[in-house]
């Protein structure tokens, strides 16, 4: 049988960019909400777990709501464009949450909210999709945007100071959430990648 991860999907996009949609969205519903109700506190994760998705929806200033509803339209944008097929959305889906998760390996953030995360991951899957699923042209973009992605991730110094100060930002960023999010978008998409593969013999 044929690899069904290279299958051509022609509306698949659309779930990504869905998924998309509703990160914007509950980003600017969330905006009238009380924060301590969703951000994400290592403290309260297990006792409450829906912070792991409502992190995503805080935002700390208006600038940072807007640069990541911007980023939001890129990624969205991306995924249109590459065709991205709806087991790539739903592996977005499921590095969300997981995202959040990874910050347990940094405790000393007690608060942590905003759709940065999440967006890298989404450009985690769509990258490794294109490496590993799509053919000529697109998948020589998915390798150059692929390294131009980690090498932002580098330059992030995620290892660092979990909070850092970054010219032009109003907030102090925590980039061990971009890295987290990275991670969790790879390790979601390559989950999926290979099952389509197995499922395709």
């Amino acid at each position: 049988m044929a690899d069904t991860t290279t299958a051509p999907a022609p509306a698949g996009w659309r779930a990504w960019v869905a998924l998309a949609g509703v990160l914007g969205a509950g980003s600017v519903i969330a905006w009238w909400l009380p924060t301590a109700l969703l951000d994400w506190q290592p403290e309260r994760a297990g006792t409450e777990p829906w912070r792991a998705v409502t992190a995503a929806f805080v935002h700390w200033s208006e600038g940072h709501l807007l640069a990541n509803l911007g980023a939001a339209a890129l990624v969205a944008a991306f995924g249109w464009a590459a065709a991205l097929p709806r087991a790539a959305a739903l592996a977005w889906l499921l590095a969300w949450p997981l995202t959040h998760a990874g910050l347990l390996a940094r405790p000393e953030l007690a608060h942590y909210g905003g759709l940065s995360g999440v967006l890298h991951a989404g450009m985690a899957v769509a990258t490794l999709w294109l490496v590993v699923a799509a053919r000529g042209g697109r998948r020589v973009v998915g390798a150059l945007v692929g390294a131009g992605f980690v090498a932002k991730l580098l330059s992030e110094r995620p290892w660092g100071p979990v909070l850092q100060q970054a010219e032009g930002w109003d907030i102090a960023l925590a980039p061990f959430g971009h890295a987290s999010g990275a991670i969790a978008g790879f390790v979601c998409a390559a989950a999926l990648l290979a099952w389509g593969k197995n499922r395709g013999r």
